[in-house]
């Protein structure tokens, strides 16, 4: 048996300072030599990117609607000391009322859970709120509090005794930092330049290692454990499956698990429909979500591209286009200002930035024997569509109808939604399903 460290940042609820906690705690471990892997509660692809920025390892998410609890457990393998895993808005927020929500996952994973609460107009009246959280759930193990922008040793001193009288550990606190906020997370962040918040996750860090006990944080939530890692992230079928992966500037969301899976059935081959002349020999085409409105001239002026990927789909090649990646196969995409770009033209719809519309929240997809459960999040709307979306059923978190199309065209199925592939059975069937199109 092995000891390591396990615990969920989270926080009464949104903007209270879970990720400016969670990134101070991944550098200042880093900085310590201690191997920490960061996870993320629920679908978001930004705040991971964060965590590598941190700690030069990606966040892995965790999501109670798109994955199985035995696969989530699985994640939470491997041969790091330490999981930071960050919530996702208030402890108890979920789908509806508390399911799916940071304190279900807390439970059924049996994870110790870190309150961040925001001090910066409040002192003892802090008392009656983190004893709410604390006896809300009885099966939730609430391992004690930080506070976030506190004003001085003296507001601490109040924040700390009322910690004392309701039987509740404080860990220390954060001061309050001008100037070194971490954005919160939308569309349209540019990722090329997440290096600017390397000097203030420093300070983060500093601060959180003068004003938290963090020693006795990873001691609190140490537990024994067996090191295991997923089988279906280790055995390569034979076959070998050739993945093309879109991943540049445009294109970057992507659940790390795919990519695991995608190697456990053959290998995997990045390649940028920006800057490559070419797309790479593959079996399956995968083009993920991410910021295709940002780089639209060039992803237009590579002609040589587009022309691959229209003549790979054309010819029956498998491909699995989401989100910005099914915005890229259309006729064109038109930018906030209204000027239009041709894209792949493989279908023959356009999308459009100009009056963007928030579309928000969990799906469940089901086509022909393929059942698939993932998020949709965007901002871009269809605007000609000249293209009959497929017979597919789509439902969201309460299993009522929603309006998102599927679309598929020879062995090449796109839509808004990023859907979760990343157990290897999964990809398996997602593979068998284009090929029976």
């Amino acid at each position: 048996m092995n000891t390591k460290s396990q615990f969920i940042i989270a926080a009464p609820g949104s903007n209270a300072g879970k990720t400016t906690v969670t990134l101070g705690l991944l550098r200042l471990l880093k900085q310590k030599n201690i191997a920490v892997q960061p996870y993320k509660v629920g679908p978001d692809f930004i705040d991971p990117k964060f965590h590598e920025q941190a700690c030069g390892a990606t966040g892995i998410n965790l999501d109670l609607f798109m994955m199985r609890e035995e696969h989530l457990q699985e994640q939470l393998g491997g041969s790091h000391e330490v999981s930071c895993i960050e919530g996702v808005m208030g402890l108890f927020d979920g789908a509806r009322k508390a399911e799916r929500s940071t304190a279900e996952l807390a439970t059924k994973l049996d994870i110790p859970v870190i309150l961040v609460v925001d001090a910066k107009a409040v002192a003892y009246s802090v008392a009656p709120l983190i004893q709410g959280f604390k006896h809300f759930d009885n099966d939730l193990n609430l391992a004690g509090v930080i506070f976030n922008r506190v004003g001085s040793e003296s507001h601490y001193a109040f924040l700390e005794e009322a910690c004392q009288d309701i039987g509740v550990r404080s860990f220390g606190y954060l001061k309050r930092l001008e100037g070194a906020q971490i954005p919160s997370r939308h569309l349209g962040l540019n990722f090329d330049h997440m290096a600017q918040f390397n000097e203030t996750i420093d300070r983060i860090a500093m601060a959180l290692e003068d004003t938290v006990d963090w020693q006795g944080l990873l001691k609190e939530t140490a537990f024994d454990f067996e090191n295991k890692t997923a089988a279906s992230l280790v055995q390569n079928e034979s076959g070998q499956i050739r993945f093309a992966v879109a991943k540049d500037e445009a294109f970057s969301f992507i659940y790390s698990q795919h990519i695991s899976a995608m190697k456990a059935l053959g290998s995997v081959t990045f390649f940028s429909p920006i800057h490559d002349a070419r797309l790479p020999d593959c079996d399956f085409l995968y083009l993920p979500g991410g910021y295709p409105e940002n780089h639209l001239e060039a992803l237009s002026a590579n002609n040589s591209m587009r022309e691959d990927i229209g003549n790979y789909i054309s010819e029956g090649g498998k491909t699995f286009a989401e989100c910005g990646g099914m915005m890229y196969l259309g006729d064109s995409i038109a930018g906030k200002e209204g000027r239009s770009f041709e894209m792949v033209k493989a279908f023959h719809f356009a999308t459009s930035m100009e009056h963007p519309r928030m579309h928000l929240g969990y799906r469940q997809t089901k086509l022909d024997d393929l059942e698939l459960k993932g998020h949709e999040f965007h901002y871009s709307t269809l605007a000609a569509q000249n293209e009959t979306p497929a017979k597919a059923i789509v439902t969201n978190a309460r299993e009522m109808a929603v309006t998102t199309d599927i679309f598929v065209k020879q062995q090449t199925m796109a839509s808004y939604i990023h859907h979760y592939f990343g157990e290897k059975e999964l990809l398996l069937k997602l593979v068998k399903q284009l090929e029976a199109l």
